[in-house]
């Protein structure tokens, strides 16, 4: 069990455990009175997100059975299943509209699988290419909406390439370091459907960027 301020995460069920990309997904994305939480896994983005927007409602969907008994189970140890639904269904068949879609997407495209079927499914794009979540979210998303994803430093072209042929334009875009000197490790990206200025941003791990958009959610 992960604990953070507010709610505990279980991961037994789920194949994808609770990690740095999605607590800062779920910290940084932009939200609204109704969000969608696409692969939800644990439930985490989506109880960072009912936490950060109080009035919101949320849902959070996976493709995943012990994925989607898991989110479950952790909305309700959190005292929010009345406002966060929790399905088992593609985003590809879901229908809506919502003010925010957020998104750590399944990232791996060409390499190899998983041996375990379960994190297979969740880490590599087979079941979720990227052009297929980017013409869902353009289908769900409201016309003033924001959708927020996180990639590895090289799969960033590609979720933009899929992010432009659908109509998106780039709104916010924050790199990601482990330490000052190395490299971008990851970036967290978001995504409208009008033009907008673009906002760039860069956070390394552990400075004041870091500590003031985790600070009410790590012990």
């Amino acid at each position: 069990m992960f604990k953070f301020k507010h709610f505990s995460v279980r991961q037994d069920l789920c194949a994808m455990k609770v990690g740095t990309d999605g607590v800062l997904l779920g910290a940084w994305a932009n939200g609204g009175d109704s969000i969608l939480d696409v692969g939800t896994g644990t439930g985490l983005i989506a109880l960072m997100m009912a936490q950060r927007y109080p009035n919101a409602q949320i849902t959070a969907i996976d493709i995943d059975e012990g994925a989607t008994r898991q989110a479950l189970q952790n909305v309700e140890n959190a005292g929010c299943q009345h406002r966060i639904k929790v399905l088992q269904e593609k985003v590809q068949a879901h229908e809506g509209l919502y003010d925010a879609i957020v998104s750590n997407p399944p990232f791996f495209i060409d390499s190899l699988g998983a041996p375990d079927a379960q994190r297979n499914m969740a880490r590599h794009a087979d079941t979720l290419p990227y052009a297929e979540l980017m013409q869902s979210a353009w289908r769900l998303l409201k016309d003033d909406g924001e959708l927020s994803v996180v990639v590895p430093f090289d799969y960033r072209q590609r979720m933009e390439d899929e992010a432009t042929f659908v109509g998106f334009f780039p709104s916010r875009v924050c790199a990601i370091k482990t330490v000052e000197r190395k490299p971008v490790r990851r970036f967290l990206l978001s995504f409208r459907k009008h033009p907008c200025e673009r906002v760039l941003e860069t956070m390394t791990m552990g400075d004041d960027y870091y500590q003031q958009l985790t600070k009410d959610f790590y012990l």
